[in-house]
């Protein structure tokens, strides 16, 4: 059997692709609206082809050419989602929302056996229902057996709790298959798993490629404001400040911030200010600001690098772009080891279609939903979600990556 070809749409730096090729999947091409992230895709996909242009104005006869009119096997991707995401505040109508129309014209082209896309866990929202059923109702309506998940990073092998909705569907009519968890959520957990990886695994693996490294300037990961220095100083590894207690306890007077704890909505920081990772355990979500989480020792931001390291990028995997274009493709993008485990699970239900049940049921958005937004559980299984625990360093190259990981 030949390698499962891909096209990833709404690419950005090809996170998703990256993982996918991880496991043995061929991607065809990429594409996305903005410009430097396709450079970086290009960079690092270099056997794919490339499309740099809005998608709403990209014809299907403009993909099979740069295709060159191959078999498509997988069409993955994830739609833009700013207005589904639980971060901001979120809005329904937002017509960025309704790009996944353009995702559902390629698949009707194309006619992959398999889709895998992606959005953030707000598109579960009970506001967002019309939206969430067009989507699934639009793939049903192709003649896909479409099935959405919750699925969260560090259970598949990055060091980082982040929680995306992952859409499988395919075209044999048979249940979808998901990727069973490969990492428990503590070291107490009663599991033969062993327990996630951590901040400190992620930069004594995947910041050097030989004695080379990519996007981990120093110079550009300072603090420019010269109270900010002086507040982080203080501010020890893994904790920040978001309550009147937090400041209190690791703040002098003097660097008090200035606002009026009994008046601000529920008396604290909507998000923590001056938060430190910790290296022993889990990064929170890495999103597309580079001043929003701090070194664990040192006292500036993470390098770019650092940040694509806790997304599980390969060390060799370059990004082109400023700063913030750097960061912005990194925060966007699904951390390859989930894609490249959402990819395993493709390849065990393309082995196995001929023998595997005709599904009968459609997804439960209710139950879904039920733990989507509980953020102090175990999505896959219910468990009372704890703190992230150590794990030993692995010396591994890009080649083989996902299976050293």
């Amino acid at each position: 059997m030949g390698k499962l070809t891909v096209i990833d749409l709404f690419a950005g730096a090809g996170g998703i692709s990256c993982g996918l090729e991880m496991v043995g999947f061929e991607c065809l091409l990429g594409v996305d609206f903005d410009k430097v992230a396709m450079k970086t895709f290009a960079k690092n996909h270099p056997k794919a082809r490339t499309i740099s242009d809005d998608l709403r104005k990209i014809s299907s006869d403009r993909i099979f050419k740069a295709v060159d009119n191959k078999k498509v096997d997988v069409v993955c991707g994830g739609p833009p989602c700013q207005g589904f995401s639980t971060v901001g505040p979120g809005d329904a109508d937002d017509s960025r929302n309704h790009l996944f129309l353009e995702f559902v014209r390629i698949v009707k082209r194309t006619e992959p056996s398999y889709i895998i896309m992606e959005n953030v866990t707000g598109l579960l929202a009970r506001k967002n229902e019309n939206t969430l059923l067009a989507v699934m109702e639009s793939f049903e309506n192709l003649g896909y057996h479409v099935s959405v998940r919750v699925l969260s990073a560090h259970h598949y092998g990055a060091p980082e709790r982040r929680r995306r909705t992952i859409f499988i569907c395919n075209k044999y009519g048979v249940d979808n298959v998901f990727p069973e968890k490969k990492f428990k959520d503590n070291e107490s957990e009663n599991s033969s798993l062993p327990p996630p990886r951590t901040v400190k695994w992620a930069f004594d693996n995947l910041i050097y490629f030989g004695n080379k490294s990519y996007n981990h300037e120093f110079d550009k990961a300072q603090i420019p404001n010269e109270l900010e220095r002086g507040r982080i100083r203080h501010i020890p590894e893994g904790k920040g400040v978001r309550y009147e207690r937090d400041e209190k306890q690791y703040l002098p007077k003097e660097l008090w911030f200035d606002v009026d704890w009994n008046v601000i909505s529920e008396k604290r920081f909507r998000e923590a200010k001056l938060k430190r990772l910790s290296f022993s355990e889990c990064s929170p979500t890495i999103n597309t600001s580079r001043t929003i989480y701090y070194h664990p020792h040192e006292n500036r931001y993470l390098t770019a690098r650092e940040a694509a390291a806790i997304q599980t990028f390969p060390a060799d995997f370059e990004f082109f772009g400023t700063i913030s274009q750097q960061w912005r493709q990194i925060g966007n993008a699904v951390p390859p080891v989930l894609a490249a485990a959402i990819g395993e699970a493709i390849l065990q239900m393309h082995s196995n279609r001929d023998n595997m049940k005709i599904a009968s049921e459609k997804a439960d958005i209710n139950s879904i939903r039920r733990v989507a937004f509980n953020y102090g559980r175990d999505v896959s299984k219910g468990q009372k979600q704890r703190q992230c625990g150590m794990v030993g360093p692995i010396e591994f190259s890009r080649e083989g990556l996902f299976n050293k990981m």
